[in-house]
């Protein structure tokens, strides 16, 4: 390197010298913030799941996010050294903290996701059972998509700066009408615009599907006069239910009120989107479902938070649907276990309807083609009333039920009675599929789920681990339905012999047996691997599992309600209860007039309720026994499971109400629960107590849990009110 002619060697590295003073050095310190003038204590919940931290923590609203943070926003806070998520519930003027408060650490969205009413409707239902409001508000409130968020927040602001301008060239006349005053006439094109259309009843009200129901048109006439009428729907057969719900949302809106209608699957809410398009026109409702996709989700439930439309459809999310002035909540097969959801704490949709239609002075259509234990319940309280058709309507619009079992088919056919596809069930279906679709209900997928051995019926277990076996194909070989090992070699450890016979049928299995006695006819299938919504009205047979049966164009010419005995003999308090929503979810889609079979005992109880299509009466006599028993609904059960140490643990520490009964702990689950030392590793105790003690119990579970972690013990037992199965 060689230096440069005239240039000192450090002159490449020096640098010049300011002139005047040297600047003060800026300081790291963060400039102090100030509370919020007004209002400066938030109170927020913070999202935890643990329960000694179910309650409000307060913090202070600094003066930059003092626009921002309003009632019903997300925020974010510092919370035990850490950054968590959580509502603004509440802005107060002090504190009862005595120590310092921290400052909110950012304002997530100012967007007020959590309404008041749906605020206080999930610390119910958390109180209800035994859970955490954060877990609750998981539920209640989809999570954010920004994205979703500014282009709402965009539209709100042309809209508004329209409106002015629109007002002006409407006139005089049209200024100040409510944006739904346009879509009226939109409506009245296809006769659906309100309840004073053409061809109304007398008062207002159009009756329409409810004409068939003699308290029908009161019922209409209460939810258009704003009243909180409240009814168990036992719904005629067929599929114009959704019309009725289309019909009862219309008369809840004429009242300036909102409705929510929840159903159990995504065809369901096909089926009543498309019958309330019909009946409020467009852009009156929304249906919200999982399939949507979470930006598409978000936008409509914000279109329904911001009450740009007033009526939801959607599955058991759309309980908590911030629908303002609410005037009608509706939950249709309420027996249906998908109501239950499976994250904590657990709430069924029919408590959540129930409680918020209570909580906002709404009214309630809980329906069905059957009716269950617990909407009999609220009937025999006075909570709601029965809605039911007359026996003359009935029998016209109901098909004939005939059960394979009884006398005059047994004298006909001495094997009926043990049979899987009676005689009887082949005529129907053969004499049917001449001018119809014929439907074969099967209570199980699958091809041959269970097998047992053919001379003893000693159930077929692997060699390995235990597990059942079963057959995937027609030409599968028997395998492991736990490991998946292939039993080849397999012999009944019991009397050595190695053939083996079908326990449980699948319907594959069933669709290759019709497919042989009916040559000539197509066999379709229907279930979770092959889901048909539709099927047309030419001779066919369709095999389907229960809740899995297309509807027909013009109803089924029969159905066969095959392995009753399947459905029956479950280990399960529900067993009967579910086999008759099952048969009759089915049947109610066979034309008036058509026959229906049931494979089953015609001397039990639900097969006399079945054939004389008497839903109400076995309703009633179900929930007598129950009372006899001390059975739910009867009465209120909790679950508490687990390790067998966890569960005693918790036991222990439980301050049980006087009323309260302790059942167990037993062990509970299959064999792969067992141990290596042949103990198991779970068990199950059951608490039950008087209805009017549900609170009571559930306020002692959840101070128990909370003491568990607070010291932060890992290992909590489930604790589950009213569980779905107890027996």
């Amino acid at each position: 390197m060689t230096t440069q002619p005239g240039q000192p060697d450090g002159a490449l590295f020096d640098l010049p010298e300011k002139s005047g003073a040297p600047a003060a050095r800026k300081s790291r310190r963060p400039a102090p913030r100030r509370p919020a003038e007004r209002l400066p204590i938030a109170r927020v919940v913070v999202d935890t799941p643990l329960p000694h931290l179910d309650r409000y923590f307060d913090y202070r609203v600094p003066a930059d996010m003092d626009e921002a943070a309003v009632p019903g926003c997300r925020v974010r806070v510092r919370f035990n050294n850490r950054q968590l998520n959580g509502f603004l519930a509440e802005r107060v003027e002090t504190s009862e903290f005595a120590g310092r408060l921290a400052y909110l650490e950012a304002v997530v969205s100012p967007e007020p996701v959590l309404t008041p009413e749906i605020l206080e409707l999930a610390r119910a239902v958390a109180d209800r059972y035994a859970g955490t409001l954060s877990d609750v508000l998981r539920l209640a409130v989809p999570p954010r998509h920004a994205r979703v968020e500014k282009e709402e927040a965009k539209a709100s602001a042309a809209a508004s700066e329209a409106a002015p301008a629109r007002e002006a060239d409407a006139g005089p006349d049209t200024a100040g009408e409510p944006p739904d005053a346009a879509q009226e006439p939109a409506a009245a094109e296809d006769g659906a615009s309100g309840l004073e259309s053409a061809g109304a009843a007398p008062d207002g009200v159009e009756p329409g599907p409810w004409a068939d129901y003699p308290e029908g048109p009161s019922f209409l006439r209460a939810l258009h006069e704003g009243h909180p009428a409240r009814a168990v729907w036992n719904a005629l057969p067929g599929t114009d239910w959704v019309e009725a719900v289309a019909v009862a949302a219309r008369a809840t809106l004429a009242a300036g009120r909102g409705a929510v209608v929840a159903v159990p699957d995504g065809r369901d809410v096909e089926a009543v989107d498309a019958a309330l398009g019909r009946r409020l026109g467009g852009g009156r409702h929304v249906a919200l479902t999982a399939d949507l996709g979470p930006a598409e989700r978000y936008r409509r439930w914000l279109s329904v938070l911001r009450g740009r439309v007033r009526v939801v459809v959607g599955t058991r999310a759309a309980v908590f649907a911030p629908v303002r002035d609410l005037g009608l909540v509706v939950l249709w097969d309420d027996g249906d276990d998908v109501h239950v959801d499976p994250h904590a704490p657990y709430p069924h949709a029919r408590t959540v309807l129930s409680m918020r239609a209570h909580r906002a002075g709404a009214g309630a259509l809980i329906g069905g083609h059957t009716r269950t234990t617990d909407t009999q319940l609220l009937v025999e309280s006075g909570w709601a009333h029965p809605l039911t058709a007359d026996r003359t309507t009935l029998r016209r619009r109901a098909p004939v039920v005939r059960a394979a079992g009884d006398d005059r088919e047994l004298a006909r056919d001495e094997a009926a009675r043990s049979a899987r596809m009676p005689s009887l069930a082949l005529r129907a279906a053969r004499e049917a599929a001449r001018t119809g679709p014929v439907l074969f209900q099967v209570p199980r997928r699958g091809y041959l789920n269970t097998l047992a051995c053919a001379g003893c019926r000693e159930p077929a277990r692997c060699d390995s681990c235990r597990g059942p076996l079963a057959v995937r194909g027609s030409h599968a070989m028997p395998s492991c339905g736990w490991c998946g090992r292939v039993a080849g070699q397999w012999a009944c450890p019991e009397c050595g012999l190695t053939r083996m016979r079908a326990v449980v049928v699948g319907a594959r299995r069933t669709a290759e047996e019709l497919g042989r006695a009916f040559p000539s006819l197509t066999v379709r299938t229907s279930g979770r691997e092959e889901f048909l919504s539709r099927v047309a009205d030419t001779p066919s047979l369709v095999v389907a599992t229960p809740g899995a049966e297309p509807v027909a164009e013009n109803g089924y010419a029969a159905a066969v309600l095959l392995d009753g005995w399947a459905l029956l003999n479950r280990m399960d308090l529900r067993a009967s209860e579910e086999a008759l929503r099952r048969w009759l979810n089915a049947a109610a889609l066979v034309r008036p007039g058509g026959t229906v079979v049931v494979s089953a005992d015609v001397s039990l109880p639900v097969v006399q309720s079945l054939v004389r299509w008497d839903p109400a009466g076995f309703a009633e006599r179900e929930l007598a026994e129950r009372r006899e028993l001390g059975f739910p609904p009867a009465v209120s059960m909790a679950s508490v499971t687990g390790g067998p140490e966890h569960v005693r643990e918790l036991l222990d520490q439980i301050e049980l109400p006087e009323d309260a009964e302790l059942l167990g702990p037993v062990p509970v689950g299959s064999d792969r629960a067992v141990g290596p030392d042949g103990t198991h590793q779970t068990e199950r105790a059951l608490l039950r107590v008087p209805r009017a003690g549900v609170g009571a119990l559930t306020r002692s579970l959840k101070a128990a849990a909370s003491a568990r972690s607070a010291r932060r013990d890992e290992h909590l037992a489930q604790v589950r009110v009213d569980p779905p199965h107890v027996v």
